[in-house]
């Protein structure tokens, strides 16, 4: 071989090794451990996350989207995002509570905060009213830990729950003893004086089997349908004030993330909230299908909840949420934030609610 020959030829392959080096580091491979069940719905809208980032980024990024305790707990999911185990997590920011008792104000403020906002006010609070800057403090001031998150699913309202019989009063309800959430929700349904216990989803069944609670709310008509409640219990109350807002989130190790070029970073931004529509056309197809069908096959009874209950839920919210607000001033602030985007929101917002639900009520009794 002529020795300009040898040398072109360690220069061609030096440089397809190189380019074969970039291809390779250019695509990455990466996991989301979630919180969920891969049966959820909400499991299927972050692999339909995960679907989007892959088409966005032509294949330079995949999501391995990960069910509830595949490599840690739920509870567990924040702190192995933080250290690297896992690149990614999804889960909702009240999970974080026990760090810290303003995370549920970023993902579950119960009432609307104390003060009527609605799930879509309060995205409205987060994107236009201060919230996503007091959402980065919580992560790097307050909890002080290494993510990146974005809240991308507002799957709720979560209905009031299922119960043994039905119940015509706050009253009534306070004879039973109830499944809650755990947290500040459990602290405002004691306030209230509702014998409120917390336990796992795969516990709540068997607990109702053998009657150590009377009623229970888990998330929603497509997800307990999964759980089985209604093989327990026939008698539905789908408005409930404790998670009427419910936004999961997704967050990603910052070292990770702030490794990533400015348009994948984009991406992953544009993709969660392209999820945000997705939930919300989610919620109203999936949920509204899965209520028919448990009329139809289950015999369950929808009922109003009980109109003293939202006053009496209201201001045992407010009670509550003002202690916490003493004790912490960072709760202060989240929560003064919230009221003051409230006072301007909720009276135009609430206003405008009317009018679809005097719309659809007029509609189905035009059909009686």
């Amino acid at each position: 071989m002529k020795p300009w020959f040898r040398k072109f030829a360690c220069a061609v392959f030096a440089t397809a090794g190189l380019a074969m080096t970039g291809t390779a580091s250019a695509q990455q491979k990466i996991r989301i451990q979630t919180a969920v069940p891969t049966a959820s719905i909400y499991f299927e809208l972050m692999k339909r996350y995960a679907d989007r980032v892959d088409r966005m980024t032509a294949g330079k990024l995949k999501i391995d989207v990960l069910p509830d305790g595949a490599v840690v707990p739920a509870f567990e999911i924040l702190d192995a995002v933080d250290k690297g185990i896992v690149e990614g997590g999804f889960a909702w920011t009240h999970y974080w509570s026990g760090k810290h008792p303003a995370a549920g104000l970023f993902s579950n403020p119960m009432a609307g905060a104390g003060s009527g906002m609605d799930q879509v006010s309060h995205m409205a609070w987060l994107a236009e009213g201060g919230g996503e800057a007091l959402y980065k403090k919580l992560f790097s001031d307050i909890l002080k830990v290494r993510v990146e998150g974005m809240l991308l699913q507002p799957m709720g309202p979560d209905p009031l729950g299922w119960f043994k019989q039905p119940i015509a009063s706050v009253e009534d309800f306070k004879k039973m003893k109830y499944r809650s959430p755990p947290g500040i929700t459990g602290e405002i349904f004691k306030e209230m004086g509702v014998a409120a216990v917390a336990m796992p989803g795969g516990e709540i069944v068997p607990a109702a089997q053998r009657g150590v609670i009377d009623a229970a709310e888990w998330i929603g008509p497509a997800d307990d349908v999964n759980l089985g409640l209604h093989r327990v219990w026939k008698h539905y109350y789908l408005q409930g004030l404790h998670q009427a807002t419910d936004v999961g989130e997704v967050i990603f190790n910052k070292g990770w993330f702030d490794k990533q070029a400015p348009d994948i970073k984009e991406i992953l931004r544009t993709a969660a909230m392209a999820t945000i529509a997705d939930t919300y056309v989610f919620n109203v197809s999936r949920n509204a299908k899965a209520l028919e069908k448990l009329k139809a096959d289950a015999q369950v009874v929808v009922h109003d909840t009980p109109p003293d209950f939202f006053p009496a839920f209201i201001k045992a919210t407010n009670t509550v949420l003002d202690r916490h607000a003493a004790k912490d001033p960072f709760f202060k602030e989240v929560l003064e934030s919230q009221r003051a985007f409230a006072r301007t929101v909720v009276p135009y917002w609430t206003k405008i609610n009317a009018l679809y639900t005097n719309m659809g009520n007029a509609a189905l009794q035009d059909k009686k």
